[in-house]
């Protein structure tokens, strides 16, 4: 990155002092708790605390347990940065840098179920669960026409959802998907993705073009130095790609 003034930029992302980055909890490809310390790890948090050292400033983690609440943390001032899939609307109160990793999303119902392929989930009578203010949720409302979405309060609730409400469809991220079709049991994947999520980092309009430029920077900068890619290695990430600049 081209060397910039340092107080400057943490006067942009941390006017308190302190940045504050916030990390969804519902998304285990990026984040979840340690589960000796409790504490908040993962890639995302690797990403905010090597930002934060850029800038020469403390580091604050305002952990939440969805991506709606990620969002409503920037839009209220309670964060100064978040980890989000990149979309329409939230690009409206954020700015969005480039994806750092490329997410799957697929769709799971019972290992009995008649849907065999995502050409047959948009269809009259069929129930689809999703995180409410996920991603997907957001793709799905707008992509899905005649099925009818059904949203539970955070991704890791999805499947649990999904069964208890007896709905055709589970939705979300392959990875979560996966870890919670094998607790549960009587379950398949179908063998198609249903959208790529692009993940990146924001910084709220307010801010100014500034900030959103150095943060843009920043992340080309860790992908292209393969920090993001040792990140998902040391977390054992699997399924998530590194995106190239330009995806």
């Amino acid at each position: 990155m081209p060397q910039t003034n340092q107080r400057e930029n943490a006067a942009l992302f941390a006017p308190g002092g302190t940045l504050r980055a916030s990390i969804n909890l519902g998304n285990p490809v990026l984040a979840g708790l340690d589960a000796k310390t409790g504490e908040p790890i993962g890639v995302s948090v690797d990403l905010a605390t090597e930002l934060a050292r850029r800038l020469g400033v403390p580091l604050q983690l305002v952990a939440v347990k969805s991506a709606g609440a990620s969002v409503e943390n920037l839009e209220q001032d309670k964060a100064d940065i978040g980890f989000f899939a990149v979309d329409p609307k939230r690009a409206q109160e954020i700015s969005f840098t480039g994806p750092y990793v490329l997410i799957e999303g697929y769709y799971a119902v019972r290992a009995d179920s008649p849907i065999t392929g995502n050409d047959q989930v948009d269809r009259p009578g069929i129930t689809v669960a999703v995180g409410n203010g996920s991603a997907y949720d957001l793709f799905l409302t707008r992509e899905l026409k005649s099925a009818t979405i059904v949203r539970m309060p955070t991704s890791p609730a999805v499947v649990q959802g999904f069964l208890e409400q007896n709905l055709s469809v589970a939705a979300g991220v392959r990875q979560q998907l996966e870890h919670d079709a094998a607790k549960a049991g009587g379950l398949r994947i179908l063998d198609q993705r249903f959208m790529v999520i692009r993940q990146a980092m924001g910084v709220p309009k307010i801010r100014g073009e500034a900030a959103a430029a150095y943060l843009a920077e920043f992340v080309e900068d860790v992908k292209a130095s393969g920090f993001v890619a040792a990140s998902l290695a040391k977390h054992k990430i699997e399924g998530a790609l590194v995106a190239k600049r330009g995806d």
